[in-house]
């Protein structure tokens, strides 16, 4: 029977973050089974952290991130912060803009990593996938 429960707790948080998010990392089903309450507490920092705040939007928290990771060369989690921001009211212009600010810090690496994520998202919206805002 506690296993049952366990389980439910699982299920239900790792549904509950892919709806927040628009898409699941493959390592966090693995992460949540080996240990519940470190995910658990990393998905409350998480919504701490990238939800709206007293001051900043999701959308302006999700530009941060998108200048981040792309300066951190992390091309798969730029592309769905773009996605999420784009869920959250984010322009294209605005993400455009927001991938410039790394070229000062991060140099063309990092603007070059933004950039192809935003171009790979408009290429998926040419093609018609629906799910090139949601995973």
């Amino acid at each position: 029977m506690a296993e049952d429960k366990r389980e439910k707790r699982i299920k239900e948080l790792l549904e509950e973050m892919e709806k927040e998010r628009g898409y699941l990392p493959s390592p966090w089903p693995y992460l949540a089974h080996k240990d519940l309450d470190f995910m658990e507490a990393y998905n409350n920092l998480y919504n701490i952290a990238l939800k709206a705040g007293k001051a900043l939007p999701v959308k302006t928290k999700e530009l941060i991130q998108i200048a981040i990771l792309a300066y951190r060369g992390r091309d798969i989690a730029v592309e769905e912060h773009i996605k999420r921001a784009m869920l959250h009211g984010a322009t294209k212009q605005e993400i455009f803009e927001a991938i410039q600010t790394t070229l000062i810090n991060g140099g063309a690496t990092a603007m070059g990593t933004g950039l192809r994520a935003l171009m790979k998202i408009e290429e998926e919206e040419k093609k018609g996938n629906r799910n090139s805002r949601r995973r």
